[in-house]
């Protein structure tokens, strides 16, 4: 199945879900480019919500660019299987190995707004990651391991204190509190 099929399929969970499922199925449809960040209007990205086997943490690093606690995720850079990028950005950014899809279908969906910043030397313009999130499970006693060219530590936190650490509010408000919400009842 195509990421378009994925998203054309997915359930929104929420309002905010069914405006950007909409968008993101329009933008594809108009823009062959938009697996690949030389597109600089948007472009798709992935993250990945990981959560401990009791449901009661989430793992979360510490983001670079952003000075940000943050969930996992990074560019699809041309390819479709988000899934595989979504769990070699977990594995790259924090250096659990033995996570696992607690799903294959798609956890959330989000149009994420990303300020101009400095990366490599290269200024990257303001745009948005159209953004597809996938839930992952792993065991908190696996060794974490920061990658300083993405990240300045690795932690996992309870879902309640994940509210209180970013410095985003949008991100707390709109997609964190989702997250942990769709946690209670996805099965």
């Amino acid at each position: 199945m195509s990421l378009l099929q994925d998203i054309e399929k997915y359930q929104p969970f929420n309002q905010q879900e069914a405006c950007d499922k909409e968008l993101m199925i329009r933008y594809m449809m108009q823009n062959t480019d938009c697996l690949c960040r030389e597109n600089q209007i948007a472009h798709f990205s992935t993250s990945i919500w990981t959560i401990n086997k009791e449901r009661t943490q989430t793992l979360m690093v510490y983001h670079n660019i952003y000075h940000s606690w943050s969930w996992i995720g990074g560019h699809a850079d041309g390819i479709e299987d988000l899934r595989s990028v979504a769990l070699r950005e977990l594995q790259e950014e924090t250096g659990v190995r033995n996570a696992v899809l607690i799903s294959p279908e798609i956890f959330s969906l989000e149009i994420l707004t990303v300020n101009g910043h400095v990366k490599k030397g290269m200024y990257v313009p303001s745009h948005l990651h159209l953004n597809v999130t996938y839930l992952a499970e792993a065991s908190e006693n696996e060794e974490l391991i920061v990658n300083q060219s993405e990240n300045q530590a690795v932690k996992w936190w309870s879902f309640e204190d994940a509210l209180k650490v970013p410095e985003e509010p949008w991100f707390i408000e709109r997609i964190y509190k989702k997250l942990i919400e769709r946690c209670k009842t996805f099965s």
